[in-house]
């Protein structure tokens, strides 16, 4: 299969024929000017540059509202949150959390309606359509848990893989049997969609979502659709190509396991963050002669923190409002360096 690419009256046309069957498919784009960084009045500030672990996404204040008829549903309530550039996280949440809301800001498919949110050196808050167009095209790629949102069937992986860098007039057929073969599927890359496994179908989209180099990796619940098994390996490519790449991986999910597999993950509870977890690595046993004792290894947990938002507000977990019969006040001491939570004198107990 060969692509062929045609403008005309302000579209770009690619046009892939298949030498094998004669059959035809056409895609047409929007043109737009690749020339908006550092201009003022852009939302992206070209002298920004980040290293490996500094503060990559900050979202401050976030609100999001929507309007459903003559009601307003607030998806995000004043949300905090900073994630370090080349980190490997997860936004974990219940359905109706804010969690998705969340991802669609971020990969500019959405704006907030209040507050700020930059990613990298762009300011998420200013985007202008065109400006839109760019981030999304060379700045993040997203990795979706409908496989269909993901491939398009007709194609094989590799063209797949190579339709995003045509599209961004960056083709390199090397770099995309590079991404398929860092995740795996070097000899499956000339396979189509009905050809491949679902978790190999998630892997060929993640090498689609890195096609164009992004400096940022979103993945909504990648692996809702999948076994435990190919669950765990898309999970381990993740963390492959953040390492080879230095890309940041932000991954909304609602499952719980899904925390073992991360460096750190936040939870999210009616529009705000309220915990942070962060894994910690305890050091295997050793004995007196500072050798390991048997079959002692080193073990991965996390550290669970409260978080306090800008205005110095946390939420207290609802289990804990529930043994205390806490409703909608609480009284706070201090003592001894530590800050006490408790019931109202008149709760019953």
């Amino acid at each position: 299969m060969s692509a062929k690419l045609r403008r005309s009256q302000g579209q770009t046309q690619f046009r892939f024929v298949d030498t094998t069957k004669k059959s035809r498919a056409r895609l047409s784009l929007p043109r737009v000017s690749l020339r908006l960084g550092g201009k003022r009045g852009s939302a992206k500030d070209s002298d920004l540059v980040f290293a490996q672990g500094d503060d990559y996404i900050i979202c401050e204040n976030l609100v999001k509202i929507y309007q459903i008829a003559d009601i307003e549903v607030f998806a995000l309530q004043g949300l905090d949150m900073v994630i370090k550039k080349g980190e490997l996280m997860a936004i974990i949440g219940a359905s109706g959390s804010g969690k998705s809301t969340l991802l669609n800001i971020l990969g500019g498919l959405d704006s907030p309606t209040g507050g700020r949110v930059t990613v990298g050196a762009w300011n998420l808050s200013k985007l202008t359509s065109a400006e839109a167009v760019i981030y999304k095209r060379q700045v993040v790629g997203f990795v979706w848990q409908n496989v269909t949102r993901n491939l398009i069937p007709y194609l094989t992986a590799l063209e797949n893989v190579e339709l995003p860098m045509i599209i961004n007039g960056t083709y390199d057929r090397a770099w995309a049997e590079e991404l398929l073969d860092a995740v795996g599927l070097k000899d499956r890359m000339r396979h189509k969609l009905q050809e491949l496994s679902g978790g190999q179908q998630q892997r060929v989209a993640i090498a689609i979502a890195l096609a164009n180099k992004p400096e940022l990796l979103l993945a909504d619940e990648p692996t809702g659709a999948l076994d435990r098994a190919s669950g765990r390996i898309v999970l381990d490519v993740f963390r492959k190509v953040r390492d080879l790449y230095g890309v940041t991986v932000v991954i909304v999910t609602h499952d719980m396991s899904m925390a073992s597999a991360v460096d750190r993950y936040v939870r999210i509870r009616d529009g705000k963050i309220s915990s942070e977890s962060v894994r910690r690595v305890v050091e295997a046993q050793v004995d007196e002669n500072g050798e390991q004792v048997e079959n002692a290894e080193a073990e991965e947990t996390h550290d669970e923190y409260t978080v306090l938002d800008s205005a110095g507000r946390l939420q207290v977990p609802p289990e804990f409002r529930e043994a205390l019969n806490i409703q909608n006040r609480v009284r706070l001491h201090l003592e001894d360096g530590k800050i006490v939570i408790l019931p109202p004198e008149d709760s019953a107990s």
